[in-house]
């Protein structure tokens, strides 16, 4: 039986031709990240020595989960050449399959949650992922229809959003008292299974001012304040709408856990302002929690060894957080149930 408070991970080492494998192996290497989880890497040895010289360090391993060793799984395209520092259909075909892979293991109850270092959408879409983003991806490859929203992390503060990878033509119609509230329920799960006992959430408006009380658009008063009633109905601690420009001050300040976003960037680029170099993305929703640091493979600095540690290590410790709490909720369910 294996310890629900040391949640297993499987872990990839993202887009080949990017600062991924290096970003993984920093990780692995530090003593604390494997306290914390047993690690399933997707990698042969001869990529983990390799990514592991380029690095400069060291990442211990074993062919059998054991405390303070990474157990390495013979990935389904590894040991083929990849192009460095550009992105390449070869690796978006390898991360693809690397998640693929990553699926298999949880359908067969062998990881409790999932991480992967950097992707690159254009060398993914090469390589045959046609879906507006990994998100959607992965709730097709599930057979997944429930909702879903990316969700994004910096220290004290996490966004959810009613719409994501959508033109902002097609926003307004897609906000519903029901999106709203599934945006919202969502968000209250996640920030709560992340540790925040009573999460304190705050829902974004969709025009300037709020609306000005219908003057600049009714998104405010037809659906999202409805939707706003509707999730504190349930139990959920959500105000507003507030107006986006002001909103992000307060939770900076420490008045809100999460915030609901209309659209991607209305919340996005208060995030990366806020944490840039902390960001993390979570694909919410989903039955497997699934983490990535929140930057993209930054080819230019590959080989370079100047890539910042902080979102892989942020996104790893939230994987951490959810895995443990998802194999804690299936160890107290009862046999047979």
């Amino acid at each position: 039986m294996t310890d629900a408070l040391r949640p297993r991970i499987a872990m990839t080492m993202g887009d080949p031709s990017g600062i991924g494998p290096e970003l993984a192996v920093r990780l692995l290497a530090e003593p604390d990240t494997l306290d914390q989880a047993d690690v399933r890497l997707l990698a042969t040895p001869a990529e983990l020595d390799a990514a592991c010289e380029e690095a400069g360090v060291q990442v211990p391993t074993s062919p059998e989960p054991t405390a303070g060793h990474v157990t390495l799984v013979p990935p389904q395209l590894g040991d083929r050449p990849v192009a460095r520092g550009r992105a390449t259909v070869e690796g978006g075909r390898r991360a693809m399959t690397d998640l693929l892979h990553c699926l298999d293991l949880y359908r067969s109850d062998s990881v409790d949650a999932i991480m992967f270092t950097p992707l690159n959408k254009s060398a993914l879409h090469w390589a045959g992922m046609h879906e507006e983003d990994e998100l959607r991806w992965f709730a097709k490859e599930l057979g997944w229809d429930g909702t879903t929203s990316e969700l994004n992390f910096v220290p004290g503060l996490t966004t959810s959003r009613v719409t994501s990878h959508v033109a902002l033509s097609e926003v307004s119609r897609r906000i519903s008292a029901r999106s709203v509230l599934d945006a919202t329920r969502l968000l209250h799960q996640v920030v709560r299974d992340n540790g925040a006992e009573s999460p304190r959430l705050a829902v974004c408006a969709l025009n300037p001012h709020a609306g000005e009380n219908g003057q600049f658009g009714r998104e405010e008063i037809d659906h999202i304040e409805p939707g706003v009633e509707l999730a504190r109905a349930e139990g959920i601690d959500a105000s507003g709408p507030f107006p986006c420009d002001t909103i992000f001050i307060e939770a900076r300040d420490g008045r809100f856990d999460g915030v609901v976003t209309m659209y991607h960037d209305q919340g996005q680029i208060a995030m990366k302002l806020l944490g840039f170099d902390q960001g993390v993305t979570v694909q919410g929703g989903l039955p497997v929690p699934i983490a990535t640091p929140a930057h993209g493979t930054a080819y230019g600095i590959v080989g370079k060894g100047v890539a910042s540690l902080g979102p892989t290590r942020r996104a790893f410790e939230i994987a951490t957080n959810l895995g443990r709490r998802a194999s804690l909720a299936r160890a107290a369910q009862p046999a047979g149930g």
